[in-house]
Formats: structure tokens, C-alpha cells, sequence
């Protein structure tokens, strides 16, 4: 019976999705449910296993949205939970981040002031227990599922402590209702700047943008940088709301086009401005999406402030969630938003796929040309191209070995257990001593190294021995060249500190003085920023709104 009910629900989902996705016929696209109704039947009749409804359907149901765009997506009544953490910022549970590692799940970031930070739990606690149950073998999603609750009630965590002498510790935890802030610092920069930094669009991003806003400029801010990089977005109305903060009331900021004329929507602010002249500066990365560059691109094609840093993620699809039977969501593409110039800033046309299924982003070749309000060109098609654009270091392997496998991470909570304290986040710095520490720490025998050249290396030797060209000159060659591509690991983690120590420090400040001191930290030396002081404080701030 169970089964049949999982079938019917997923026979609603498909024929909504299949009237919703494109334009077949009514009788194309009955037919093909039949055939996959008949499909399903003789499935579970005559294969030899018994086929699970549940998953089996959700795979099907997950194979066609995918083939539609990434955003759609089914959302079963026991995953909306994490939905729903997304859209509010709250949820009731001990307030902490997991990871899940070969050894097993550990706490890997307990938010400032909740309930695990008070209780006492610390990054690189090993999960052993939760009340009676051990977690062994458990995934995240399990132990995540455990440890969240109802506000005020009670469980008991026992952890495995690394780096201290009576590892097996027991903590009594009284769950609460996490509310995980939108904005986890905003301070003041040299020369008098305000800055913010914003990492989601979610129910309470307003007012904490707008406290503060206001907050710095009382201090005395002479222009603000809204740091956006990395914000993955969020909720659209929420984008509006804080672009109203810095724009007149009644500013038509976004226009949202569905299927039909009807389906169109216009976004204006709605809510008195803090201040609509102040400078201000909008930083960007390759992660800055959705909602963030609806924010990005009103304050650009408006000629509000100036974008620095690098290229958007270009996502320019708005999602909608639509009640299915059972308790599911349908979370459905529904628009694409325009910006205030008209352009469209979506990277990838998902209905004009390659041959093979695959999509590409769309070349610039392609782009249109469109104006900002004072007349400079922007262009569509590809996310928000920044005003100026900022040249940062690619991450080497090395370093991406060394935060990937969380080397840095564990040096972090090894130094935090022998060292009571360390000096303020704006002056804490890797030492000589520090760094040799780490290397010290450092297993050669563990630590997987991704040795790019020598792995070159063997393969032009063997493409060599195939193609026939090795014989004993080219034979020697090679092993000279070998021996100069060996990797020596504590010279190149001597060559590569000025790398590594950004995310070492960040690591190590966090175990003291949580997110908060980890983003102050991480400005002592933040290139992005810098420029952007030295936008909002010199004549090239209004030379590049109007030039």
C-alpha cells in the first residue's frame, strides 16, 4: 500500500512538471505516463529484487529536474527542514556546524553564544554519543537530524577530544531556537569606512544590515563596503529590502518575467533610506550569486556605488516552492530577474543544451550591450563584471591539500588546547615559531600530496616508451628531469607560507574569538578591500560612476 501511495504521489509530481517544463501536448504528454505507469508495473512484478518505491521514484523524479535546470528540485517532507533553516536563518538544535570526516562526524564550528559553545564543545570534538545511542558509521544528516529539537528540550553528547589528556568528555546540552546571523561582523576600516560583511539573504538580513548601517555611520563612516563575496543569496524580497537602504523609496530595482505578460513582476523599495549618498563599495566573487547580484546589479546599473572584485556567479533564475501531496515541496524555476539597466545576468541558458546533454556558459561574444542610469555600458549574460576588477593568486595544490584535508583545521585545535590565549584578532599573525610548529605537525607519510610535476613527468616517459622514442639518452634525460621535479614537502611548505598563512591564521583565531574574529583577522591582509578604502576615500570613486 505504501508503495502504491509513494507511485501515485510521484505520477502528480511528474504530470505537473511535465505540463510546467514545456509546451507537448496533452496527449503526449499522457501517453508517456502511461508508459511510464506501465513501466513501473511490470518492474515490480517481474524483477528478480525487490525495488525500493521510495528511492527508485525520487531517482526518477531527481534525473528529470536535473535535465531542467539545477534550482528545481523535489523536496520530500523529511528533508524540509534544512529548507527551511535556509529560507528563516533559525532552527532549534545546539548551534553548531558538523563535518563529516573518515573518523567519524566532529564538531567543526560551534556559533558564538549557542548552546554547544556554552556548554563547552570545540571544533574537532569526535561525536561518540548522542543520549543512548552511539553515531558510529552514522552521515552528518543523522547526526544532524539527532542533535536539532525542540526549543528547551535536553540530550546528552559524548565526544572524543583530541590533544588533551581525559579525551572522553560528556556534556549535558539544553537545545534552543539558533537564529545563525546574516551579518557575523561589521566594524570600521581605516579612514573612517563602515564595513559590513553579509553572508545570506534570509528573513532577518534586513534589519541587521540596517542596524548596522546605521551604527557605523553615527561612529562617523564616510563611505561603507557591503561585502557580498561568497553570499550565495537568498530570498529576492530580502535583496529589495536592503537595496532600499541605500536608494530612494519607490526605486524600481528588479523585474521578474515568468511565462506570459501576466507573469511579470516589479520590485521597488519600500523602506525609508538610511542614506542614499554615502559611498559606498559592493565586493564580489565567482560565489556571489542570486540575490546577491540582484543587490549588485541595481547599485551598478544605478550608479550607486562601485563593484569590485571579481566576476558573479551569474544566476538570474528565481525558484518558487509549490505544496505537493504527502507534505512534498516542488521547488520550481518560475522567472528570470531583470536588473534596473534590463539586463539579463544568467550565465547558462539551460533550455539549449549541447547534444550530449551538457551546457556551457554563454560566450561574451554573445553578450548585449546595455547602459546604466548615468550611461556607462554594462553588459548581460554572465553574472556582474566589477567596476574594478581585482587579480588575486590562484590556490596551488599544496595549499588546497593542506585546508581540503584539513590539516590546518587540526593543527588549530591542537595549538588551541596548549595555548590559553593569543593576542587580538586585528594583531594575531603566523609566527616563524607558529609555522614551524605546523610543519612539524605535518605527517610526510600522511599528508596526501597531489604531485602534479612528477606525475607529468611519468606520463610523458610513458607516452615516450609508447611512441618509441626512449632509448638510453632520453632514458637519462628523464631521470635528471625526475630527480629536479621531486617534491622536497617541507621546502615547499616554506615557499608557500605566504599561502598557507591566511587560512592557518583564520583557523587558529576562530578557536578564540569564533566567525567574528576570524573576518577581522582575515582584513589585516585582504587586497579586496584595501582598494576598496582607497576607492571611497579618493577622487576615483566619482570618476567611475561618472566618468
Amino acid at each position: 500500500m505504501k508503495k502504491l501511495t509513494l507511485f501515485a504521489a510521484a505520477l502528480i509530481v511528474l504530470s505537473m512538471l511535465a505540463s510546467a517544463a514545456t509546451r507537448s501536448k496533452k496527449s503526449d504528454i499522457s501517453r508517456n505516463l502511461d508508459i511510464f505507469n506501465s513501466l513501473y508495473k511490470e518492474l515490480q512484478t517481474f524483477y528478480v529484487d525487490s525495488i525500493d518505491a521510495e528511492k527508485s521514484i525520487n531517482t526518477a523524479i531527481a534525473a528529470m529536474l536535473n535535465d531542467i535546470d539545477p534550482y528545481t528540485e523535489y523536496i520530500p517532507a523529511k528533508e524540509q527542514e534544512q529548507f527551511r533553516t535556509m529560507t528563516t536563518g533559525e532552527y532549534g538544535g545546539i548551534g553548531s556546524v558538523i563535518q563529516e570526516t573518515p573518523r567519524g562526524v566532529i564538531i567543526a564550528d560551534p556559533y558564538e553564544g549557542s548552546p554547544a559553545q556554552r556548554a563547552g564543545l570545540r571544533p574537532g570534538d569526535l561525536i561518540v554519543m548522542i543520549d543512548s545511542d552511539s553515531v558510529a558509521g552514522w552521515k552528518s544528516s543523522k547526526v544532524s537530524e539527532h542533535l536539532k529539537g525542540q526549543n528547551g528540550t535536553m540530550l546528552r553528547v559524548l565526544v572524543n577530544r583530541p590533544y588533551v589528556k581525559d579525551s572522553i568528555l560528556s556534556f549535558d546540552i539544553k537545545r534552543a531556537k539558533i537564529q545563525i546571523p546574516s551579518v557575523p561582523y561589521y566594524g570600521m576600516l581605516k579612514d573612517n569606512v563602515g564595513y559590513i560583511s553579509l553572508n545570506t539573504f534570509s528573513e532577518k538580513s534586513y534589519p541587521e544590515v540596517r542596524e548596522a548601517l546605521e551604527k557605523l555611520i553615527k561612529d562617523g563612516a564616510k563611505g561603507i563596503v557591503l561585502d557580498l563575496r561568497s553570499n550565495g543569496g537568498g530570498l529576492v524580497e530580502s535583496a529589495v529590502q536592503i537595496l532600499g537602504l541605500f536608494l530612494p523609496k519607490g526605486t524600481t530595482v528588479l523585474n521578474t518575467r515568468g511565462k506570459g505578460v501576466l507573469n511579470e513582476k516589479v520590485y521597488k523599495t519600500s523602506v525609508a533610506p538610511v542614506d542614499t549618498k554615502i559611498p559606498l563599495a559592493v565586493l564580489i566573487d565567482g560565489a556571489s550569486a542570486s540575490a546577491s547580484e540582484i543587490v549588485t546589479g541595481a547599485i551598478q546599473d544605478l550608479d550607486r556605488g562601485v563593484v569590485i572584485g571579481n566576476r558573479s556567479f551569474g544566476k538570474g533564475l528565481v525558484q518558487s516552492t509549490r505544496q505537493l501531496p504527502y507534505d512534498g515541496l516542488l521547488k520550481v524555476t518560475i522567472a528570470k530577474y531583470y536588473i534596473p539597466s534590463g539586463r539579463l545576468i544568467q550565465a547558462i541558458d539551460y533550455s539549449h543544451r549541447n547534444p550530449d546533454g551538457t551546457v556551457a556558459r554563454i560566450p561574451d561574444s554573445l553578450t548585449t550591450v546595455f547602459h546604466t542610469a548615468g550611461g556607462r555600458e554594462v553588459r548581460d549574460g554572465g553574472g556582474i563584471t566589477p567596476d574594478i576588477k581585482i587579480e588575486l593568486p590562484e590556490v596551488n595544490r599544496l595549499t588546497y591539500n593542506v585546508v581540503r584535508d584539513n590539516w590546518a583545521f587540526d593543527f588549530a585545535n591542537r595549538y588551541a588546547a596548549t595555548h590559553s590565549s593569543i593576542p587580538a584578532p586585528e594583531e594575531f599573525e603566523i609566527t616563524d615559531t607558529i609555522y614551524e610548529e605546523f610543519k612539524n605537525f605535518i605527517d610526510p607519510a600522511r599528508f596526501n600530496y597531489d604531485k602534479v610535476c612528477e606525475s607529468a613527468v611519468d606520463q610523458l616517459r610513458k607516452i615516450a616508451e609508447a611512441e618509441g622514442y626512449m632509448n638510453d639518452s632520453t632514458k637519462a634525460q628523464f631521470d635528471v628531469l625526475a630527480g629536479m621535479m621531486k617534491h622536497d614537502l617541507n621546502h615547499d611548505l616554506d615557499i608557500n607560507r605566504k599561502n598557507i598563512s591566511p587560512y592557518l591564521a583564520g583557523e587558529i583565531v576562530s578557536r578564540y574569538y569564533h566567525q567574528k574574529g576570524e573576518i577581522i583577522n582575515s582584513l589585516r591582509n585582504d587586497q579586496t578591500v584595501d582598494t576598496a578604502v582607497t576607492v571611497l576615500t579618493t577622487p576615483r570613486y566619482n570618476s567611475i560612476i561618472h566618468p
